[in-house]
C-alpha cells in the first residue's frame, strides 16, 4: 500500500527503519511511504513521522460511524466492497458495527457515505456525542421491533404445527415472512446488488426454498409441506439476532460518555443557576452537591469533600479533596458541597479516554485477519455443501429427505460466530480495561502483550516514587537548616531541589536566586547568604568543608546524592537525597518474572542503577542510557526476536513507547493526550502494569478460546445436518433444530466474551 502526506518540519524520515515499510522519501514537504498494511498501521506510521521531527498535515477528514445491523462479517465484507467503490475515500477501517472512514470532502461528502451505507441496509451514526441518545434509543426501538416478529413468528409457527392443514398453513406462513421476515429478505437483496454473499442471503435461501417448494406441494398436491421449517427458521434466526443484540449492548464502550452529567449548577451573577453541559465556559464556578457527579474537569476553589474517582482510575478508595486539588468529570462528590472553577471542557478526562478507547476498535489483530479470510469461502462452500448433500440423499433415498438436508445445512452453518470471536473479545477486554484504570489505545495490542518477552521498564516514576530526603546532618538547628534550604531552593526546577522542597509545608521566598547548572543554588534567605550544592560547587566559593564533614559525605555518598549547605560562609549542614522505590515494585517484579525477562533502562549512573536493580531482583539492568537512545535499546531486543513491552512516563520516553511492540505510558490522570503508548495508565502504579499484561493475555486467550468453539461448532454441526445423524442415529436433523443451534453459537461467542466484564485482578 502506498501512502502520501504533507509534512511540515525536517523530517529524518530515511533513517526510520521499521518493520513493514518498503520505501520512504521525502520531497519539499511531502513524505511517500510504501508499506505492508498487514505488519505497520497507518495510525502508527504517522506517529513515527511525527517522532522523527515533522507534523503531519491531513487534509481528509475523519469520519467515525457506528453502524446498526452490521452484524457479522459478511456484512463487513458488503460495507468495505462499497466504500471500495466510493471516489475520495482515502482509507477505511471497518470492525462489525463500526466505521473509520478518511475521505477527501472535495470529492465525497459525508452525507453520501452514509447514504451510500444505509442503501446496503443498514443504518449509520455519526458523531458519537451528538447522536449517542438517539444511538440508544433506537437500539432499545429496534429490540422491540424484533420482539413483536419474534412473538408473531413463533405464534404462526405453532398454529402451522397444530392445524397442519395446507391453505391455513400457506396463509400463515405468507403473513409471518411478509411481516417478520422481510428484514432478512430486504437485507439479502441489497447484498447479492452489492455482489457479497451475507448471511441473510444463506437465510432466505433457506427460508424460501422451504416456503416456494411448499406452494408448489399445496398446488400439485405433492407431499412436500415445509411451511412449519420455514415460519421455524425465522423465529429461531430472530431469536437468536435478539439475544445476540441485547448481549453485545453489554459491551458497549459508548457507555463511558454516560458518565459525564448532562446539566450542572454554575454559578452566575451571584446567583445558582442549571444549565446544560454544552453551555459551560472555562473559568466558570461549578456548585457540586453530595452524591452528585462532577460535570468537567476542574479545581476546587472552595469547600473539602470525598470524590470517588473508581470510575475512571480504577481506584477502589475515595480519595479527599480540598482547595486547589484537581477533580474529574465524570466521577462522584460524596460527602460536601464543593465549588469547582472549571479547567477542561473539550479536552476534558472523559473526552479523551473516548477518543482513545475509539482509536482501540479500528485496529484488527493478525488472528481476525486469518478469520476474515476463512469468512470469505465461508458460504460458498456451505452452498456447495448443501447442494452436494441434496443430491446425495435424493439419488439414495427420496426427495423430501434430500431437501429436509439441503434447508438444515443452509441453517446450520454460521460464519457470524468467527466474524465475532476477536471483536466482541477486545471491546470486553477494553471496557474492563477502562474500570481497571487502564486505556488501550489499539486493538492489536492485547495479542503482542500476551506473546510478550521481555518487559523494560523506566526507572524514575515507574519502578522509584522520584527523590525523597533520606538523610538530614545538621551543624544547627535541624528543623531552621530544612527550612532555610527550601526557601533557597524555591525557585529551583532541578529534583533535588524540589526533593528538598517537599519535606516543608511552606516556604518563604529568597530574596535573591540563582542557579547555577549542573552545580547548585546562591540565595539569600532571611538576610543570609546562602549556598546549597556539590563538594566542587561549595570549594569553587572558597568555603573550607572540615575534614570530620567530608568523612560524613564520604559515608552518605555510598547510597545516596549528597549536597553541602553553607550559610554565610560556613558549612551547616548535609542533605543526603536518593530515590525511594515504590512499595509494590519488589512483589510485583517477582510476578513478572515468572513470566517475561525484567529490565531497567535509565540515564542514571551505573552505580546507582545496580544498587536499585539488585535490591528488586530484575534480570538486568541498562544505564547511562539517554532518552533518545533508548529507542536503541527497544531495537536491539526487537533484533534478537524478543517482543518487547517498554513502560516510561510518556513525554522524554516517547521514542522508545512507540518503537516497542506495546508502550505503556504511567502517568497521571491530566496528561493522557500527550502519551505516546499503545496503553495509558490513568493510575501511576506498578501493579497496573501487571494487570495490564494479565488483562493482554486472559483476552486473547478469550479470543482463541471463541475461535475454537466456532470451529468445533461448525465441524460437527455442518456434517449432522448434511446427514451424518441419519447414517449414525437413523434421526433426520430438522431445519428448525439447524436454526436454533446456529442462533446459540453466535450468542455463545458473545457470552464467552462478555465473561471478561467479570475479570478480577489482585
Amino acid at each position: 500500500m502506498k501512502l502520501t502526506l504533507r509534512v511540515i518540519g525536517t523530517c529524518n524520515v530515511e533513517k526510520l527503519k521499521i518493520e513493514g515499510i518498503k520505501k520512504i522519501s521525502v520531497n519539499a514537504g511531502i513524505v511517500s511511504i510504501e508499506f505492508e498494511e498487514e505488519k505497520i498501521s497507518i495510525e502508527r506510521l504517522v506517529r513515527f513521522l511525527e517522532i522523527s521531527g515533522c507534523r503531519v498535515i491531513r487534509e481528509e477528514r475523519d469520519l467515525k460511524v457506528r453502524i446498526e445491523g452490521m452484524s457479522c462479517a459478511m456484512c463487513v465484507k458488503a460495507v468495505e466492497k462499497t466504500l471500495r467503490s466510493i471516489p475520495g475515500i482515502v482509507e477505511f477501517n471497518l470492525t462489525i458495527g463500526s466505521a473509520r472512514i478518511l475521505y477527501d470532502p472535495r470529492s465525497v461528502s459525508k452525507e453520501e457515505i452514509l447514504e451510500a451505507i444505509r442503501k446496503l441496509g443498514y443504518k449509520p451514526f455519526s458523531e458519537k456525542e451528538k447522536e449517542f441518545e438517539l444511538e440508544k434509543e433506537f437500539r432499545k426501538k429496534k429490540l422491540k421491533k424484533m420482539m413483536k416478529h419474534i412473538i408473531f413468528s413463533l405464534i404462526a409457527s405453532f398454529l402451522i404445527m397444530f392445524l397442519n392443514f395446507d391453505l391455513a398453513d400457506f396463509f400463515l406462513a405468507t403473513l409471518t415472512i411478509v411481516y417478520s421476515g422481510r428484514t432478512i429478505f430486504s437485507k439479502a437483496f441489497k447484498s447479492l446488488k452489492s455482489g457479497v454473499l451475507t448471511m441473510e442471503v444463506m437465510y432466505s435461501l433457506g427460508i424460501g426454498s422451504a416456503y416456494f417448494v411448499s406452494v408448489l406441494s399445496t398446488l400439485t398436491k405433492e407431499n412436500l409441506n415445509f411451511y412449519e421449517a420455514s415460519t421455524f427458521l425465522i423465529t429461531f434466526l430472530l431469536l437468536g439476532k435478539y439475544l445476540e443484540e441485547r448481549a453485545k449492548g453489554k459491551l458497549e464502550i459508548l457507555k463511558i460518555a454516560e458518565l459525564q452529567p448532562k446539566k450542572a449548577r454554575v454559578l452566575r451573577y451571584g446567583k445558582e443557576v442549571e444549565v446544560a453541559i454544552g453551555e459551560i465556559r472555562i473559568g466558570e464556578i461549578l456548585i457540586v452537591k453530595p452524591k452528585e457527579k462532577i460535570p468537567v474537569d476542574g479545581e476546587v476553589v472552595e469547600g473539602e469533600s470525598y470524590v470517588d474517582e473508581s470510575t475512571i482510575t480504577g481506584e477502589a478508595f475515595p480519595k479527599p479533596k480540598k482547595v486547589g486539588d484537581e477533580v474529574f468529570g465524570g466521577t462522584m462528590n460524596l460527602s460536601s458541597t464543593i465549588k469547582v472553577r472549571v479547567k477542561r471542557i473539550e479536552d476534558s478526562l472523559i473526552s479523551q479516554m473516548i477518543r482513545i478507547v475509539e482509536e482501540a476498535q479500528f485496529t484488527k489483530p493478525a488472528i481476525q485477519k486469518f478469520a476474515d479470510r476463512i469468512v470469505s469461502y465461508f458460504i460458498p462452500s456451505v452452498v456447495s455443501i448443501a447442494i452436494a448433500a441434496f443430491i446425495y440423499w435424493y439419488l439414495i433415498s427420496d426427495v423430501f429427505l434430500a431437501f429436509t438436508v439441503m434447508l438444515s445445512v443452509l441453517a446450520v452453518a454460521c460464519p457470524c460466530a468467527f466474524g465475532l470471536a476477536t471483536p466482541t473479545a477486545l471491546l470486553a477486554g477494553i471496557s474492563r480495561g477502562i474500570e481497571l484504570g487502564i486505556l488501550i489505545k489499539r486493538g492489536d495490542v492485547f495479542e503482542n502483550l500476551s506473546k510478550a518477552t521481555t518487559i523494560l521498564l523506566d526507572k524514575t516514576g515507574t519502578i522509584t516514587k522520584g527523590l525523597e530526603v533520606t538523610e538530614v546532618v545538621s551543624f544547627i538547628d535541624r528543623d531552621e537548616l530544612i527550612e532555610i534550604a527550601a526557601s533557597a531552593e524555591k525557585n529551583s526546577q532541578h529534583p533535588i531541589g524540589r526533593a528538598i522542597l517537599k519535606r516543608v509545608d511552606s516556604v518563604e521566598d529568597p530574596e535573591e536566586f540563582e542557579e547555577i547548572v549542573g552545580k547548585g543554588v546562591r540565595a539569600k534567605v532571611r538576610g543570609l547568604n546562602v549556598l546549597i550544592g556539590s563538594k566542587t560547587f561549595i570549594l569553587e566559593n572558597g568555603i573550607e568543608i572540615q575534614k570530620d564533614v567530608e568523612n560524613i559525605a564520604e559515608k552518605l555518598e555510598k547510597d545516596k546524592t549528597v549536597v553541602f549547605v553553607s550559610i554565610n560562609g560556613k558549612i551547616a549542614g548535609i542533605i543526603g537525597v536518593s530515590e525511594v522505590i515504590r512499595d509494590d515494585a519488589v512483589e510485583t517484579i517477582e510476578e513478572m518474572k515468572r513470566i517475561l525477562k525484567v529490565g531497567i533502562v535509565t540515564g542514571d549512573s551505573k552505580q546507582a542503577s545496580e544498587r536499585i536493580a539488585r535490591s528488586i531482583g530484575v534480570n538486568f539492568v541498562k544505564s547511562e542510557v539517554l532518552p533518545k537512545d533508548k529507542v536503541d535499546v527497544v531495537k536491539k531486543f526487537q533484533k534478537d526476536g524478543e517482543i518487547v513491552i517498554f513502560v516510561g512516563d510518556g513525554i522524554n520516553d516517547a521514542p522508545a513507547l512507540a518503537q516497542a511492540d506495546v508502550g505503556i505510558a504511567v502517568g497521571n490522570a491530566s496528561d493522557l493526550a500527550i502519551d505516546a503508548g499503545d496503553v495509558v495508565l490513568i493510575k501511576n502504579d506498578l501493579k497496573n502494569v501487571f494487570n495490564t499484561i494479565k488483562l493482554g493475555k486472559k483476552v486473547f486467550s478469550k479470543i482463541k478460546q471463541n475461535f475454537f468453539w466456532a470451529t468445533i461448532y461448525n465441524a460437527v454441526l455442518i456434517p449432522f445436518s448434511a446427514g451424518l445423524t441419519n447414517l449414525l442415529f437413523g434421526i433426520t436433523f430438522r431445519p428448525e433444530w439447524a436454526a436454533a443451534a446456529m442462533s446459540l453459537s453466535s450468542l455463545s461467542v458473545v457470552t464467552n466474551s462478555l465473561l471478561l466484564k467479570r475479570y478480577k485482578v489482585n
